[in-house]
């Protein structure tokens, strides 16, 4: 299911949306890695699906699996279920065990989505997970998504931007260490979504 929906989202996104993407030279051709994003649209995970040269995983609040029938297609389409507000042990250590597995795996830092567009403060469990995985974390920034249906009959444009990898340092979970290594990845999502309005 996820190939054939990636392949029809693909078609709508470039056709409908003008779909640019840029930085997918940063996405790792092989191994494990965190995608952290901004959160603007209910859009933002199919295009970041569409925008992946690699198939990826979803970290989705719980509320999303309410629904049985929504709950088996999101999880058909690699979702899997987190509790926010909480250290949710379950879902890190599937986090954990997807990036050990060598895969790619989509979390929003910011644990909601942004109503205003701007960026907003980052949860810690993403520095967590990828320091405690070892892996890099990629930047991702998305343009376009929240201004669906605010255009009138004019469909906007979506852009999505990966920055270069930060790597945590070996073996520092602690709290300081984890601190700098979220303020460096909300510092590079800040720059590419300034980048990328000023050539929108």
């Amino acid at each position: 299911m996820y190939g054939v929906m990636q392949a029809v989202l693909s078609v709508i996104f470039k056709l409908g949306f003008a779909i640019k993407v840029s930085g997918v030279e940063n996405i790792p051709k092989t191994g494990g890695a965190v995608i952290a994003s901004n959160h603007i649209s209910l859009l933002d995970p199919p295009v970041l699906g569409v925008a992946l040269p690699r198939q990826v995983h979803f970290m989705a609040k719980k509320e999303l699996f309410a629904n049985p029938v929504f709950a088996w297609v999101i999880e058909k389409l690699n979702a899997f279920p987190v509790q926010r507000g909480t250290a949710d042990r379950v879902a890190i250590r599937k986090a954990l065990s997807l990036l050990e597995q060598q895969e790619l795996l989509v979390i929003f830092p910011e644990g909601t989505r942004s109503k205003t567009g701007a960026l907003g403060n980052p949860e810690p469990g993403v520095a967590l997970i990828a320091a405690k995985a070892g892996t890099p974390i990629i930047p991702t920034a998305i343009f376009g998504t929240n201004q669906v249906g605010k255009c009138g009959f004019r469909l906007p444009r979506f852009a999505v931007a990966f920055g270069p990898p930060i790597y945590p340092e070996p073996g520092k979970t602690d709290r300081d260490s984890l601190e700098i290594l979220s303020q460096s990845m909300m510092k590079e999502i800040g720059r590419l979504l300034t980048e990328g309005n000023c050539q929108l």
